[in-house]
């Protein structure tokens, strides 16, 4: 493990909102779930804001339990930040656990049953989202920023081939993971930890589409374990997760999660514990007679300034050539079709094996209707430095290899690397995967050489950030 701390006048608050759906919500990330709405929630789901504010410039980081949601509705979020906060919407990280087991968020048109009821539950989110980073202003008190980085192995690669040599979602332990394990800790003036980052990457489907309540996946646990164990708020900030799964997943077992969720955050309470945000140095000061003369020290603070600033910027990332629109729609129709002549016969293999076909239809029309007159798309991306530390994130879904190189060009101490936040899907491949297929690659609307448009852009804001303030 290794560590580094620093102090200044940074102010930080958080806040926090419960936003668990209501029972009859449509629950859904699954395309093999036989039900639609969730039964219950099997622990509450929040969303987490920290505030922080360096001189005269404040910033968001809000961290919700929730699949994701297209950039229409984030626009929709963020202008309520915006509207309620006064917190300039370029100033704003709005992540995303990427948890399966949550509401239907994303896709509202293959909603078929409880439909007024996402409705619902969509109209008051974007309330409650700002109301904790509302919150969060309110507490800005001065902090202490430490981080530490170590490791933990609940993660595998999920890129499994067939004996039939069919790519597909799976746990394959002869493959890369990443297993990078980052803790930014934020103690208040007292000594008492106001706030923690954890950051990991890792799919949140330890729970799959045989179970019908609610759950924040393993980063529920997370949290409420370093909570426990380190006081104050935790934000899980989800990793490049794009072709890292769970080492166990896809269950209704629910005391998988729970347990995995267990060992993730003692691993990160740990190394939370092991930061030390006052940076204290011993002094010698005298020796004490005794039988072993004993060494006396004082122990002083080294206060170091903390430059703090973000960068939000929009980049150009190149589209793949799409199937038409039409041609997709037709296909899908008979698919549909397909299915219901399936079901009415009982043949609930096929049918299942028809609606999956369908699905997967479903997103290369919704890529044609997005981006088929298009040859690059714009594509959020920030880069926020605190000291030491800096923290990466984008929208979509990249590859943990992607966050790797990012990590080896970076000149920050500590750099940990997030997609899932500010809106938008799609995964974000490396090259070497789209020469193998699978799931990801059929399911991209961007081509091959993305990740290199995203690596060079994050190390230029980056390298932007540390030329600026060089403290």
């Amino acid at each position: 493990m290794s560590h580094a701390s620093t102090v200044s006048t940074l102010l930080a608050g958080t806040g926090r909102c419960d936003i668990t759906p209501a029972p009859g919500t449509p629950q859904g990330g699954w395309g093999a779930q036989a039900h639609e709405l969730g039964i219950a929630a099997d622990m509450p789901m929040f969303v987490t804001a920290l505030a922080l504010s360096y001189g005269a410039e404040r910033w968001l980081l809000i961290e919700a339990d929730a699949i994701g949601f297209n950039p229409e509705e984030t626009d929709r979020i963020l202008a309520t930040i915006v509207e309620q906060t006064g917190i300039d919407r370029e100033k704003i990280r709005f992540s995303c656990s990427h948890t399966h087991s949550g509401p239907n968020t994303f896709r509202l048109a293959n909603i078929s049953a409880g439909l007024a009821m996402i409705h619902v539950y969509m109209e008051e989110l974007p309330r409650k989202i700002a109301a904790a980073a509302w919150q969060a202003l309110q507490r800005l008190e001065p902090v202490h920023v430490g981080a530490a980085s170590g490791e933990c192995f609940i993660n595998r690669n999920r890129r499994v081939r067939t004996p039939e040599g069919e790519v597909v979602v799976g746990v394959n332990k002869d493959a890369p993971s990443d297993p990078a394990l980052g803790v930014v800790r934020l103690d208040s003036m007292d000594g008492t930890t106001l706030a923690s980052l954890v950051h990991y990457a890792c799919h949140p489907t330890m729970v799959g589409w045989q179970n019908d309540r609610f759950t924040p996946d393993f980063p529920g646990p997370v949290r409420a374990v370093v909570e426990r164990e380190v006081g104050g708020h935790c934000l899980f900030l989800q990793g490049a997760a794009g072709d890292l799964g769970p080492r166990r997943g896809f269950t209704g077992d629910l005391d998988v999660y729970k347990r995995l969720g267990r060992e993730l955050g003692l691993a990160a309470a740990a190394i939370a514990m092991c930061i030390d945000p006052l940076r204290e140095e011993a002094q010698f000061m005298s020796v004490m007679p005794s039988g072993a003369n004993i060494a006396q020290y004082s122990y002083r603070s080294s206060p170091v300034a903390m430059p703090c600033r973000m960068i939000s910027r929009r980049i150009n990332l190149p589209i793949r050539d799409l199937p038409a629109e039409q041609e997709l729609i037709t296909a899908i129709a008979k698919q549909r079709d397909e299915m219901q002549r399936l079901r009415e016969q009982g043949e609930t293999r096929q049918m299942l094996l028809a609606r999956a076909r369908a699905t997967q239809m479903g997103w290369k029309l919704e890529n044609a209707r997005r981006y088929g007159s298009k040859a690059v798309t714009e594509w959020p991306m920030q880069v926020l430095r605190i000291g030491p530390i800096v923290l990466v994130s984008m929208a979509g879904e990249p590859f943990s290899s992607i966050a790797q190189r990012i990590r080896e060009a970076s000149p920050a101490e500590y750099t940990f690397v997030s997609g899932y936040s500010n809106g938008g899907f799609g995964y974000i491949p490396d090259r070497k995967a789209y020469q193998e297929g699978g799931y990801e690659i059929e399911a991209t609307p961007f081509a091959e050489g993305a990740d290199d448009v995203v690596v060079q852009t994050a190390q230029s804001i980056m390298q932007e950030i540390f030329e600026e303030i060089k403290t």
